[in-house]
């Protein structure tokens, strides 16, 4: 039987609460679960038969995400931010949500990031995008870009990023990027605050590799809110779509439209 590990930040009380709370009445009915603190240095072990349920807003999603993909668990995301635009499943139905997901195996299935880092090191993980950013404040960092073997632009930025479909919402959007539809197979190149060059974000199909290299300066490499390294001028990522997606357990409809209208809304009260 799949096991349920609820995951949830520790300083988020209302997230361990709710774990407890629903872990107990699922319990009642012999279902076992666990809680795991994604900020805890532990790793849990999981199959691809378990739920990994996120307690929180996206950054929980997002973290709990990963743990997923890991294992190739499922992952149902609970909605305790604000708005929550990777979030479908509020607090109040959690219970019915957890015993439909056990019951079926209904998942949308969303592109990830592979990133390669230089010298060989292991490949990370991304969901939302993978940003190279300035090092320093004051100074931009120039970035070549290349699909596959095709050279594309070159950026005097203050970063640029790769976006999934997922992460489209987020800091793509921020920087003026498309949004897309999530179950779309595509990657997106965003320019963060470029200077005189292309203000446009270019989406090419999820199958290429994209590769940023930089050339004048040394860049951070940010995957998903992460620092997960750096590069100096010269050095290169290539940034291509994960063997394996991230299965997002779909107990309702996404609604999108009802989620930009909502976070624009709030934007400008």
């Amino acid at each position: 039987m799949a096991r349920l590990l609820f995951t949830a930040f520790t300083n988020r009380e209302d997230a361990v609460a709710l774990a407890h709370e629903v872990g107990g009445r699922l319990g009642a009915e012999g279902l076992e679960s666990q809680t795991f603190f994604l900020d805890s240095s532990d790793a849990p072990d999981l199959d691809p038969s378990d739920l990994v349920i996120s307690l929180g807003g996206d950054g929980t999603f997002l973290r709990a995400a990963r743990l997923a993909h890991r294992f190739g668990a499922r992952v149902l995301a609970v909605n305790l931010g604000r708005l929550g635009f990777l979030l479908n499943v509020p607090p109040d139905e959690l219970v019915d949500d957890v015993k439909h997901s056990l019951r079926h195996d209904h998942v949308v299935e969303r592109l990830a990031l592979s990133i390669a880092l230089p010298g060989g090191q292991a490949e990370e993980f991304a969901l939302n995008e993978v940003v190279l950013e300035r090092a320093h404040a004051g100074n931009m960092v120039r970035v070549r870009s290349f699909v596959d073997d095709d050279e594309y632009l070159t950026y005097s930025a203050d970063g640029v990023m790769v976006a999934t479909p997922t992460g489209s919402t987020g800091y793509n959007f921020s920087a003026g990027g498309p949004v897309v539809e999530a179950t779309l197979k595509v990657m997106m190149i965003t320019p963060i605050a470029p200077h005189f060059t292309i203000d446009r974000s270019i989406v090419v199909d999820g199958d290429k590799v994209v590769r940023l290299v930089t050339l004048n300066k040394s860049a951070e490499i940010v995957a998903d809110g992460r620092s997960i390294g750096s590069l100096a001028a010269g050095e290169s990522i290539a940034v291509s779509k994960s063997p394996a997606p991230v299965r997002v357990v779909a107990t309702r409809s996404f609604e999108l439209g009802f989620r930009l209208r909502e976070s624009l809304r709030e934007g400008h009260a």
